[in-house]
C-alpha cells in the first residue's frame, strides 16, 4: 500500500508561521528520506492554528529542498480563483519540478465565509461554479487547442486530483474520470461505501483510465499507545477551540491539553472528531491504516499529524515508515 503525507503547517503556542513553514519544509525531506509517496500541503485562511494559505507558493520550497517525492496541493478551493489562473501555477510547478506536480481541488472555502468573500474580487462566493471550473481547469491542463492557451507548458501536465468528503464530491470526480482522494480526517463518520459510489460511476477520461482512491487521516504513531493519546490530545484540543471560537487554537502543549478539563457534551464531540484516526503504537496505527483501507476499499493512505513537539511529529512518521517498512 503507498503511504503519503498531507501537512498543514501547524503554528505551535509560543511558535509562528515562519516556523510552521521551516518544519513543513524539513518535514518534506525528512519524508522523503523515509520512502513517502507524496507530500502535499493545505490551503486555509484567517486561522491562527495553520500557517499554510498560500500551498502553491509552499510547493516552490518544497520542491527545492527534494529531489524525486511527489509534491501537491492539498488542495486549491478552486471556487476563489480563477482556473486560468490556477492552471497557470500549478504547470509553472510542473516546469520547474517535472513529473512531480498533483493538482489537488476542493470545493470546500477552507475558511469562515467572511473570508470567502475576500477571497473573491467581487465580493461574491461561487461555490456553485465549482463542477463548470473542474471542467474548464481539467481542459486547460492537457488540451493545447484549449483557448486561452496555458503557458508555460510543461512535458508533463501537473495531475487533477479531486478532493472532497461528500458524496457530491465523489460524483464529480467520477464524472470527470479523475482520482479521488477522500478527506476521512475531515468527515470521519462517512459511509464507508463512499469510494465504492466513486468506482460505480466512474468514466475513463485521457487522465485516468481505471479508478483511482486515497483516504486521508488523522494518524499519531509514538512508541507507546499511551504516549500517542497524550500527544494526539493537543490536536483535539486546539480544534476544539478553534470550532467554538474559545481560547488559543494554535497547538497546545501536550500537558496543556491533558490538564483540560471539557463537559461531557465536549468529550463526545472530541470522540466523534477521532472515530477514525489511527493514533497508537506502531503496530496499532498500521492495522487501523490497513482496516481503513480495506474498509473503503482505498489504493492509497494518505496520513495528517499534528502535535505540538516537531520531534515527535518526525518520530510518528519515522515509525509508521519502519512499521510499514517503507522503502527510500
Amino acid at each position: 500500500m503507498l503511504l503519503s503525507v498531507l501537512d498543514q503547517s501547524p503554528i505551535r503556542q509560543g511558535g509562528d508561521a515562519s516556523q510552521a513553514f521551516a518544519e513543513t519544509v524539513e518535514l518534506a525531506r525528512f519524508c522523503e528520506n523515509l520512502g513517502y509517496h507524496r507530500f502535499w500541503v493545505s490551503e486555509h485562511h484567517s486561522t491562527d492554528a495553520l500557517a499554510g494559505s498560500a500551498p502553491e507558493v509552499l510547493l516552490g520550497a518544497i520542491g527545492q529542498a527534494t529531489e524525486s517525492l511527489r509534491l501537491g496541493t492539498g488542495g486549491i478551493m478552486l471556487p476563489h480563483y480563477s482556473p486560468f489562473k490556477v492552471a497557470e501555477v500549478a504547470s509553472t510547478l510542473a516546469c520547474l519540478f517535472p513529473d512531480r506536480i498533483d493538482l489537488g481541488v476542493g470545493r470546500a472555502p477552507g475558511t469562515d465565509m467572511v473570508s470567502a468573500k475576500a477571497l473573491s474580487v467581487d465580493g461574491t462566493t461561487r461555490f456553485e461554479q465549482f463542477p463548470r471550473q473542474v471542467e474548464i481547469l481539467q481542459r486547460m491542463l492537457v488540451d493545447t487547442s484549449f483557448k486561452p492557451a496555458v503557458n508555460p507548458r510543461p512535458d508533463m501536465a501537473p495531475v487533477l486530483w479531486m478532493l472532497g468528503s461528500s458524496p457530491d464530491s465523489a460524483i464529480l470526480a467520477a464524472e470527470r474520470g479523475l482520482p479521488y482522494n477522500f478527506a476521512l480526517f475531515i468527515n470521519p463518520q462517512m459511509d464507508t461505501r463512499i469510494l465504492d459510489y466513486y468506482r460505480s460511476r466512474f468514466q475513463p477520461s485521457d487522465a485516468l483510465q481505471r479508478p483511482y482512491t486515497c483516504l486521508t487521516v488523522n494518524a499519531v504513531c509514538a512508541d507507546t499507545a499511551e504516549q500517542a493519546r497524550y500527544l494526539a490530545r493537543s490536536r483535539l484540543i486546539s480544534y476544539l477551540r478553534f470550532a467554538t471560537g474559545k481560547g488559543d487554537s494554535r497547538i497546545c502543549p501536550p500537558e496543556e491539553a491533558a490538564r483540560q478539563v471539557l463537559s461531557a457534551d465536549e468529550e463526545a464531540f472530541l470522540l466523534s472528531r477521532s472515530s477514525n484516526a489511527a493514533i497508537g503504537s506502531p503496530q496499532q496505527v498500521r492495522d487501523k491504516l490497513f482496516q481503513l483501507a480495506d474498509e473503503y476499499g482505498a489504493d492509497e493512505i494518505m496520513v495528517v499529524t499534528i502535535t505540538y513537539d516537531f520531534e515527535a511529529r518526525k518520530r510518528s512518521y519515522e515509525l509508521l515508515a519502519e512499521a510499514l517498512e517503507l522503502k527510500p
